[in-house]
């Protein structure tokens, strides 16, 4: 946090801890309301198995289930399996068709991370960079839940990313999931990792632009903010948005984005054969929940993740990353 003439923010003889230092320069960018506010409800419902969110039931925080979970496949022999299966990551793509794309864009890539839960395992990095040697892209974005838990430390899961970040190119952009903690930006962001806290920024490719934004987590926390998050947008302008859950998905595009990019349901995880999810944990229709989708006239994707969450297995729904390549309409 600066101040003028160099002096310090805070009173003669007062000593402050760092992470004090840095939710104060966080709070200078995003504002009082919305940190006190995160900061807060995470204080107050980070273990909340029922109730707040957009969503009743909160399997990812009611840890006696997850013990009866793994407990139940070890005893039907398909732990193992679920364990291995959770770290075949794959590369997915997809085309997205734009018709107002600014040409210096076509053929753009974005390369989409989502739901890595790095702390989970000690696997999950090595895989995910194992897989991240084998794309090309130009620029990387991240929609969320770096962290395994929705509460406590998150030491493991800065020091995890920061094993996958060397082997991240180009610049790097990212959203707060409903795991992960408003404490953990900083950390983050030390990293040379940007995050759109209901912000935007512009992208310039050959002097064309087209503009990416971010809104914090609108599941659990429910602190996203449209309006903060497309005030430099202009109306007629190309737009991206992340989010982490695609629970968003109408007002995303009502407000006139162009693709929505998302992740938090992992695809179910946990499906029946032919990838039918037991469970999303998101309230919106199923058609929004995995793969690629469209609302009107905008696009959106919700990535099934890379990591896994509440009990660290797979099946019949493998982690993926995935590669977005903008095109104009085909002349």
């Amino acid at each position: 946090m600066k101040s003028s003439k160099g002096h310090s923010p805070f009173p003669s003889g007062v000593v402050v801890d760092r992470e004090t230092v840095e939710l104060k320069r966080l709070e200078k960018r995003i504002g009082r309301v919305h940190l006190r506010q995160r900061l807060g409800i995470e204080a107050d419902h980070a273990t909340q198995v029922f109730g707040r969110g957009r969503t009743f039931f909160h399997i990812e925080n009611w840890y006696s289930i997850h013990a009866l979970i793994r407990l139940t496949l070890r005893g039907l022999g398909l732990y193992r399996r679920g364990l291995r299966n959770a770290t075949a990551i794959q590369v997915r793509r997809n085309e997205v068709v734009i018709p107002r794309l600014p040409a210096a864009f076509d053929g753009f890539t974005l390369l989409h991370l989502s739901d890595l839960h790095l702390d989970a395992d000690p696997a999950y990095p090595a895989a995910l960079i194992e897989r991240l040697r084998q794309v090309d892209y130009d620029l990387c974005v991240i929609t969320g839940d770096f962290r395994a838990k929705t509460h406590g430390p998150h030491d493991a899961a800065i020091t995890a990313l920061a094993q996958v970040r060397p082997h991240l190119r180009g610049p790097v952009y990212a959203i707060l999931g409903n795991h992960d903690s408003i404490r953990m930006a900083p950390g983050i962001e030390a990293l040379g990792i940007t995050l759109l806290l209901n912000e935007s920024i512009r992208l310039e490719r050959r002097g064309a632009t087209i503009h990416l934004a971010g809104i914090d987590d609108p599941h659990y926390f429910q602190a996203d903010n449209f309006d903060k998050a497309t005030q430099s947008i202009p109306s007629d302008a190309v737009a991206i948005l992340l989010s982490h859950s695609p629970e968003t998905y109408q007002r995303a595009a009502h407000a006139g984005f162009d693709l929505m990019l998302s992740g938090h349901t992992h695809g179910g995880q946990v499906c029946l054969p032919g990838g039918i999810a037991l469970m999303t944990n998101a309230d919106c229709p199923r058609r929004f929940c995995k793969g690629a989708w469209r609302y009107h006239a905008m696009q959106g994707y919700t990535s099934v993740g890379s990591g896994a969450s509440v009990v660290g297995v797979r099946f019949n729904c493998p982690p993926e990353i995935t590669l977005h390549h903008l095109r104009l309409p085909p002349q």
